[in-house]
């Protein structure tokens, strides 16, 4: 007896679901950010690990369910979206966990502490990436209802309501990496140089983190309008 395939058999449940999989393995390593940020504050290093251990384990699934994903869809398929934009999705979402992974890793690596005169900007900063990747995956989930409802307009008019709202979201996040920038630029001077530049660095990489999501809200919006 040949044992189902579980992955397989999401396909048959929707084309979308492995892609909700996902990005909620995305959603969730993003969320982790804000205490793993809160442990550095206070020189927590014991539980800054842990944070990053579940990080890590978070973005391993991510990866696994990527590479599921690539394995098991079919060359033909007949869906509301190609072949080729389901790859390219969940690259995008892939980007996001790794990213997380990333800053994590070298904060941790390097026992990084933000400065107290920047803590609460970033602290902020951080909160609205990781609420633009909370909102790209309730746009995903809502694609998924879009494409069970035959594009009904109401889920549609919802549909393109939360990809705006991400758009203003990540443009909140570059006003305060702006911000954000500007306030390290005018402490530098009482900072080890090193230690600026992997803070200039961190500062980057939370904005990739929004950057991606909105990217991923930006294929979604293509999708709907094919």
């Amino acid at each position: 007896m040949v044992t189902p395939n579980p992955f397989s058999a999401m396909f048959g449940r929707s084309p979308f679901q492995p892609l909700l999989a996902h990005i909620v393995k995305a959603n969730d390593c993003a969320d982790q950010l804000l205490p793993f940020f809160e442990a550095t504050l206070v020189g927590d290093w014991d539980e800054a690990g842990r944070v990053r251990e579940s990080i890590t384990r978070l973005e391993h699934e991510a990866d696994e369910l990527k590479t599921e994903l690539r394995l098991n869809l079919p060359n033909t398929m007949f869906l509301p979206v190609s072949r080729t934009d389901i790859l390219d999705l969940i690259s995008v979402q892939d980007k996001i966990a790794n990213k997380v992974r990333d800053i994590t890793g070298i904060m941790l690596g390097r026992r990084m502490q933000v400065p107290e005169a920047l803590a609460q900007s970033m602290r902020d900063y951080m909160r609205t990436s990781v609420a633009c990747v909370a909102q790209s995956r309730q746009a995903l989930e809502e694609l998924k209802e879009l494409l069970e409802s035959g594009f009904g307009r109401n889920a549609a008019d919802v549909m393109q309501t939360l990809i705006r709202e991400l758009h203003v979201l990540e443009h909140q996040a570059d006003a305060q990496q702006v911000d954000i920038r500007r306030r390290l630029f005018e402490l530098e001077s009482e900072l080890p140089p090193v230690d600026v530049i992997f803070l200039y660095k961190i500062i980057d990489w939370v904005g990739e983190v929004s950057d991606r999501a909105e990217r991923v809200g930006s294929r979604l919006q293509i999708l709907t309008a094919r």
